[in-house]
């Protein structure tokens, strides 16, 4: 199972990655099986980050039993394994870029099963979360180049295909989360929930030594690695997290006044330290922050249909919970079965979106995939006062398809759009794009919820509204990259 390297003439930064062998090498992707091998490694990373994000949540009152700790203690098991994703997802994206995306991968597999293991082992709460803490750490490397190794593995005439499996594993993963930890805890303690990930962390960092593909060009000029770059990310992106952890929409709950006020101040301090950050970014020759990548049209236009997209789904996703339950009466098992029919359909579409990128332009899929987001979303606000199931039902899967034919031709854009240098910017940007659409859509749904409750059925359905309204505004900026001339845009 020997690795293909691309690249005609190898840079003598890559030689020393690839321990100096060089040599007539394929220019893009890998050969079969070598390309097999890579993306197993890729998927099998994939699904243990994804994963880990939810699989602790049903947990959650049992760790705090045994460990004797509160509820609201407990939440930071989640918490820290969140913010640490979040907040080291662009510089260990810039690292790829800088030393290879196939080390920061590696040590980030590693990382992730050593905390599992100290995870399995911890017998108290700080224990416990300085181990997620570490997870998340280790997690961030995998997610931060992911795309990018994609991109590396695949030849431009079949990475839809990469990108295709990309999505459905991170859908399936999602939503897979609950499920795991529910099978895991009907015949095991908590614990097995992380010992599981030490041996598929081994497994997965064996092959991937074998088996991941090296950069094929030498990193950006005037690509550095800044500590006080990595500080400013780092005090933003968990400002901004905690901000709207405490605003209560998250986890489909509304806070009090004095919590409300304190959320929005630190919300607010996270914009202003965001305001330093960027403005010392611009004057930078490859900043940490991809500014240089948002200055490419069509990757600018890619972002800004994610943000829109992700904050309708966000919108939805939180606001549905409320409309089930408390205004159509349906039960906990039936309102969470009637929402997985939108990652269901999501998992049809994935494979069939990438078939058809390369042969529509990306941007054409990304409209009708949206403008069938918004229809669906709009549909859901104007339910009938007594729906029965499949009138919510297909819905939803109206909503989950088109979500799913937006997703991947805009993930392969973004990831072709910038040059090859700057692949692992790129992929960073694949998951800030993610949160900043979710952290819109959290604020959003503060505000709406402020002025109507969620408990009567206006709140939700003013958020679904809202929803679909931001789901056309995608569809328009992904409409828009049909004007713009870049390979898959």
């Amino acid at each position: 199972m020997n690795t293909l390297r691309a690249g005609a003439a190898l840079p003598a930064a890559e030689d020393n990655d690839n321990g100096g062998n060089a040599g007539p090498r394929p220019i893009d992707g890998l050969a079969q099986p070598e390309r097999g091998w890579a993306m197993l490694v890729i998927i099998l990373g994939l699904i243990v980050a994804v994963l880990d994000g939810t699989i602790v949540n049903l947990a959650l009152p049992g760790i705090a039993r045994e460990l004797n700790a509160s509820a609201s203690q407990s939440i930071w098991v989640v918490n820290a394994y969140q913010i640490a994703t979040l907040v080291m997802l662009l510089p260990l994206a810039s690292l790829g870029d800088l030393v290879g995306y196939r080390r920061v991968y590696l040590v980030g597999m590693a990382v992730f099963t050593l905390s599992s293991m100290a995870a399995t082992f911890a017998n108290s709460l700080g224990t416990l979360i300085a181990a997620r803490a570490f997870q998340g750490l280790g997690a961030a490397g995998i997610m931060s180049v992911n795309a990018a190794l994609v991109r590396l593995t695949y030849p431009s005439s079949q990475l839809g295909k990469g990108m295709a499996i990309n999505s459905l594993v991170v859908a399936t993963s999602s939503v897979a989360g609950p499920s795991v930890a529910a099978a895991i805890l009907s015949v095991a303690s908590w614990p097995w929930l992380f010992a599981i990930n030490v041996p598929l962390g081994l497994v997965t960092f064996a092959l991937g030594m074998k088996a991941l593909p090296f950069n094929r060009v030498p990193p950006a000029a005037g690509l550095r690695f800044s500590p006080v770059d990595v500080a400013l990310n780092v005090l933003m992106f968990s400002l901004v997290f905690l901000g709207v952890d405490r605003l209560g929409v998250r986890e489909g709950s509304v806070q009090g006044g004095g919590s409300q006020a304190s959320a929005w101040a630190i919300l607010l301090a996270g914009l202003v330290v965001g305001f330093i950050y960027l403005r010392r970014q611009r004057k930078e020759a490859v900043p940490l922050f991809p500014i240089d990548l948002l200055r490419i049209p069509v990757f600018a236009l890619s972002m800004s249909t994610s943000v829109a997209a992700f904050c309708a789904q966000m919108l939805a996703y939180i606001a549905l919970p409320f409309l089930l339950l408390e205004v159509y009466g349906r039960s906990h098992i039936e309102a969470g079965l009637l929402i997985t029919a939108w990652p269901l359909a999501i998992v049809v579409m994935a494979p069939i979106a990438g078939k058809l990128i390369g042969r529509y332009p990306d941007g054409l899929l990304g409209g009708i995939g949206l403008g069938l987001l918004a229809t669906g979303l709009a549909l859901l606000a104007a339910l009938p006062a007594h729906p029965g199931n499949a009138d919510i039902a297909w819905r939803m899967a109206l909503c989950g398809l088109g979500f799913g034919l937006f997703q991947s031709p805009n993930n392969h854009t973004i990831v072709t759009s910038p040059p090859a240098h700057r692949s692992g910017a790129a992929s960073g940007m694949l998951g800030t794009a993610r949160l900043t659409g979710q952290t819109l859509g959290a604020v959003v749904l503060a505000g709406v919820f402020s002025f109507w409750s969620p408990h009567g059925g206006h709140g939700p359905v003013v958020a679904l509204v809202l929803a679909a309204s931001f789901a056309a505004v995608a569809a328009v900026f992904s409409s828009l990259r049909l004007k713009t001339t870049s390979h898959g845009g």
